[in-house]
C-alpha cells in the first residue's frame, strides 16, 4: 500500500532524513516513533506530498506521490500544525474538502462532529487547541481515505477524546481496509493501536518490525556466576547493553528471548533471570545514546 523508499530529504545543508526505507500493509496501523526534531514530521509531508524528496521515492497504490492528484484524493494528511481558512467554521472547511475529496461523506462528518460534541457552525479558531484536532480528524475521516497519515494528532486531547479517536482509528481500520500512519514521540500513545512501530533516530528507521516481534526480539538477564567474567565470552549473543558489578552481569540482548537464555545456560551460571523489556524501554534504549551529566547543574 505505501513504499517510503531510500527517501532522503534535505533543507539546504541540513539533512532531516537520510536514506530511509519502509513498508506499510494495506488495513494496518504503523506507529512512527521519535523523540521531538528526529524528522517524523518531515517524513510524514514527504510521504503526503507536500515535500518532494531529494532522493528516492514515496509510492502509494504503486504509483510515486509527488505532484499526483489522482494518489492524493485517496491520502489525508493531519498535520502537527493545523492550517484552517480564517474565520471558518466546520461546515465551511467541509465543503471546501468536498470540491477536492471525491468521496466525502456529509453524513460521516455530522455524525462524527456529533459524537466529538462539536458545533459545527462555530469557527474553528475559537476552538481550543484539542478541540481543533478533533476537527480536523472529523474533517480527515469524513474525506473517507484509503491512506490517513497523523502527525501527533493525539497531542493536546483529553484521556477520554484520546480514547476515543484511537477506537475510532481502528474501527475505520478494520471497516475500509484503510493504512495509518501516526507519529508521536510518546510510545504510550501508539502502543495499544498500531501492529507495527517504526523508530527514527539520526536520520534514519533503526527499528521496523511488528508490536508482537519487537516485544520478543530483546530481552533483560541478570546472570550471576562463581567465577569472574567478561564481555567477550559471551559469543554468539547479540549483546546491545552489558554492565558488570563483580560476578553479576547484567545485560539486554537482541534475538530469541529463549536462544538468548539457552546460551547463557550453557554458561554453567549460578543463576540466569529473564525480564522482557516493555516497548517503551526498547524505545528508551535505541534514542538514548547520549548520557547526561546533570550534577552541578544547580550550584
Amino acid at each position: 500500500m505505501i513504499d517510503v523508499i531510500s527517501v532522503t530529504k534535505k533543507y539546504g545543508d541540513f539533512t532531516a532524513i537520510k536514506d530511509l526505507s519502509f513498508h506499510v500493509e494495506k488495513a494496518s496501523i504503523y506507529g512512527l516513533v521519535g523523540y521531538n526534531g528526529a524528522g517524523k514530521t518531515t517524513l510524514l509531508k514527504t510521504m503526503a506530498g507536500v515535500f518532494k524528496a531529494d532522493s528516492g521515492e514515496v509510492r502509494m497504490f504503486g504509483d510515486n506521490v509527488f505532484d499526483n492528484p489522482a494518489v492524493k484524493q485517496r491520502v489525508f494528511y493531519v498535520p502537527d500544525d493545523l492550517y484552517f481558512k480564517f474565520n471558518a467554521s466546520m461546515e465551511r472547511m467541509a465543503k471546501f474538502y468536498r470540491n477536492y475529496y471525491p468521496k466525502f461523506s456529509m453524513s460521516t462528518f455530522d455524525k462524527l462532529s456529533e459524537l466529538f460534541g462539536l458545533d459545527k457552525t462555530k469557527k474553528i479558531n475559537g476552538f481550543s487547541k484539542g478541540m481543533q484536532r478533533q476537527a480536523e480528524m472529523v474533517l480527515g475521516m469524513s474525506t473517507l481515505p484509503d491512506i490517513l497519515l497523523l502527525d501527533e494528532s493525539f497531542d493536546g486531547l483529553d484521556p477520554a477524546k484520546r480514547n476515543m479517536a484511537k477506537k475510532l482509528l481502528l474501527e475505520y481500520m478494520v471497516e475500509k481496509g484503510c493504512s495509518i500512519v501516526v507519529s508521536s514521540h510518546n510510545l504510550h500513545e501508539l502502543a495499544d493501536i498500531c501492529d507495527h512501530i517504526g523508530l527514527i533516530n539520526g536520520q534514519r528507521i533503526v527499528i521496523d518490525c511488528s508490536v508482537d516481534e519487537m516485544s520478543g526480539s530483546r530481552c533483560k538477564f541478570r546472570v550471576i556466576f562463581d567465577r569472574d567474567v567478561e564481555q567477550s565470552e559471551f559469543e554468539g549473543i547479540n549483546i546491545k547493553r552489558f554492565s558488570k558489578e563483580g560476578k553479576i552481569i547484567n545485560l539486554t540482548a537482541e534475538g530469541d528471548n529463549d536462544t538468548v537464555e539457552e546460551k547463557l545456560r550453557s554458561m554453567s551460571p549460578l543463576l540466569v533471570e529473564k525480564f522482557p523489556l516493555s516497548l517503551e524501554e526498547i524505545f528508551l534504549e535505541e534514542m538514548e545514546d547520549t548520557e547526561y551529566d546533570l550534577t552541578k547543574i544547580f550550584e
